[in-house]
């Protein structure tokens, strides 16, 4: 996919949905169609393969190594 094509499309959102993703835009001073190009990359990659996302898995890797004798005890 060219990261440089975009192509117009037309579609319905629940009005609560869309309100917060504006704010969410607003507050982060970004555009609104870059958080839904975001939302659209992070759900084929979700769906892709039904697996995790990978920077999830590093993030729980990371804090399995940090605080991996921690879960155990608490599994305990």
């Amino acid at each position: 996919m060219a990261a440089n094509a975009r192509e117009k499309f037309a579609t319905q959102v629940n009005s609560e949905i869309l309100s917060e993703v504006r704010a969410i835009a607003q507050n982060e001073g970004r555009q609104l169609q870059t958080l839904i190009d975001e939302a659209l990359a992070d759900l084929i990659e979700k769906r892709k393969q039904g697996k995790p996302r990978s920077h999830v898995m590093a993030a729980y890797q990371g804090s399995h190594e940090k605080f991996g004798s921690l879960y155990k005890k608490l599994a305990e």
